[in-house]
């Protein structure tokens, strides 16, 4: 580094310190070029391994706008010493058929190209206004010179390489502490993408997470993105770019979207205007269950630093989203503890207070009984004795439903006809529902296997049902009454099914059916579903519940059937 060395001697401290910066040491060595060839203009050219472009880094002396020139890499003077690797001393630009001109003013040239190793960078040019004017003794200098700035060139690179790393690492760990530092999941994902573009420094960001049966990606969070990208929008795995990155867990680097055969992601085309380069990788914790993307807005090849970036940030953010995700499910069972605290507490308040009240009730209904004799030949009395008769009626069933639901009684099994049981309730419920104008459809399937359980507590559960379908048809309606023997997880049940033509309920009534003393009916308790409940948990059975908005309920109570 003859040059080299004897520009640190001469140079003060700030020159020096640009010499460890690319941009410094490209002007530096391009001003000392025309220093020593007497030159009137100089550039210093670059190739751009992205676009396959001669980009002028720097200029000095030529004419404004011709460092904006851009050459191929096979084009001009400059573009053929970058692809031989031979410098060329011109004598006449003119008389030169290679030639570009960017500047009338320039008559020869002497370009030499820079190269670190084997590989040519860049090409370093010269210029004089005068035809002739670079002689042999000037090649070889700018030969010597060039050599110089592709070693300064190659060291300034690498240190630079090395700050920026530092720059990232800096960044990456920040980002973490950001990332874990979130509570909540959806501030979560937004810190993600928009970290993610800006450690890449990219144009847009997006954070798909995969459905639970691998089939689609979902978008979970998107940045720099256009309006009409909802978040929630569900792309088909198979159709998308991503699905390599999702089947086989390894990242995944496009050049140019414009050039690739394969079908994208149609549902980002709208969004996709202008943006060039991609890289995806995938979001892992066990199993792959998503990807994290950013696009470039300019033709961009990643570096393997950058994919590996890219890759640690998706992985640092899969464990914040798992800790959003458990904080999440911690917080519900929490929830759902104080709850039940809050329920078991009230049932047994509850079913003190039945206990208590039944006795006195009891006394009352028979002095009341009695008293009612005595007026039995009064038609104004009787009127408000009958009202009065039931309402004290309603009251002990209330009490006896209270306290059904807080004991535990195992059932009495036996062996029972499904056939007949549905008759005989249907018998005692056939005035109500004629009188509501409900017309009953009743299906058996054949042949019909005998039930297992408590006659008693089975026909409670099932005229519960039926009393609440016959609640929403008061103007009428269809009840449906079947049953059959149906498949769940591999288990056979025998299935009793009430449905109703009535309005469904909302996802708020099914969330609370089974919840006790939360009804919002004009007459009951609401721990009728929640005596169901418990009958058909006795009978190691469950309540299965489907229902529709405007379009009715059925409520089938499931009875596992015995392998005999």
């Amino acid at each position: 580094m003859g040059e080299g060395r004897l520009i640190i001697e001469r140079a003060r401290p700030e020159e020096i310190q640009s010499l460890l910066n690319p941009r410094g040491v490209i002007r530096c060595f391009l001003r000392l070029a025309l220093a020593k060839t007497q030159a009137d203009s100089g550039s210093f050219v670059l190739l751009n391994p992205s676009t396959g472009f001669l980009d002028i880094e720097a200029s000095i002396g030529l004419r404004k706008g011709a460092g904006r020139t851009k050459l191929r890499a096979d084009e001009g003077v400059t573009g053929w010493v970058a692809t031989t690797g031979r410098p060329m001393r011109i004598f006449d630009v003119q008389r030169e058929w290679r030639y570009v001109a960017i500047d009338p003013r320039i008559r020869s040239e002497l370009a030499v190209p820079v190269e670190v190793g084997s590989t040519v960078i860049g090409v370093l040019n010269v210029d004089s206004h005068r035809v002739g004017h670079f002689t042999q003794r000037h090649e070889q200098e700018l030969v010597q010179l060039a050599g110089e700035a592709a070693q300064w060139l190659a060291m300034g690179w690498e240190i630079e390489g090395f700050r920026h790393k530092a720059r990232q690492l800096g960044t990456l760990v920040e980002m973490a502490q950001t990332l874990v530092s979130q509570p909540g999941l959806d501030q979560l994902v937004d810190g993600v993408v928009r970290n993610a573009a800006r450690l890449l420094a990219g144009a847009r960001s997006f954070l798909f997470l995969l459905t639970e049966d691998k089939a689609h990606l979902v978008l979970r969070a998107a940045f720099g993105a256009g309006p009409g990208l909802p978040r929630g929008l569900a792309i088909p795995v198979d159709e998308s770019v991503f699905s390599v990155v999702v089947k086989k867990g390894k990242p995944l680097s496009v050049l140019d979207l414009a050039e690739e055969p394969y079908v994208h992601c149609l549902e980002l085309r709208s969004q996709g205007e202008g943006l060039r380069s991609l890289l995806a990788v995938p979001l892992s914790f066990a199993d792959r269950i998503g990807v994290l993307s950013v696009f470039m807005a300019e033709r961009h090849r990643f570096s393997n630093s950058e994919i590996e970036l890219l890759q640690t940030l998706a992985d640092l953010s899969m464990v914040a989203i798992q800790k959003a995700r458990l904080i999440q499910q911690i917080m519900k069972i929490e929830e759902g503890l104080r709850q039940s605290e809050r329920l078991s507490a009230l049932g047994l308040l509850a079913t003190e207070v039945a206990h208590e009240i039944r006795n006195p009730l009891t006394v009352i209904q028979m002095l009341f009984y009695t008293l009612a004799e005595k007026f039995s030949d009064e038609p104004g009395v009787q009127k408000d004795v009958a009202v009065i008769g039931a309402k004290l009626r309603q009251m002990n069933r209330i009490a006896e439903q209270v306290l059904t639901l807080g004991r535990s009684a195992q059932p009495l099994v036996e062996l029972l006809s499904v056939e007949e049981m549905l008759d005989e309730i249907l018998l005692l419920v056939r005035h109500k529902l004629a009188a509501q104008g409900i017309q009953v459809e009743k299906s058996v399937s054949s042949p019909m296997p005998l039930l297992q359980g408590d006659r008693g507590q089975i026909e409670q559960a099932l005229l519960n049902l039926i009393l609440n379908a016959a609640e929403v048809m008061p103007k009428g309606g269809i009840l449906g009454l079947d049953a059959s023997v149906v498949e769940r997880d591999g288990i056979a049940y025998l299935a009793l099914g009430v449905r109703d033509s009535g309005p469904g309920m909302t996802a708020k009534e099914l969330e609370d059916l089974f919840v006790p003393f939360l009804t919002r009916k004009t007459q009951g308790t609401g721990v009728g579903m929640a005596i169901v409940r418990k009958i058909m948990e006795d009978h190691r059975g469950k309540v299965e519940v489907d229902s529709v908005p405007g379009r009715g309920s059925r409520l089938s109570l499931l009875f596992p059937v015995s392998p005999s």
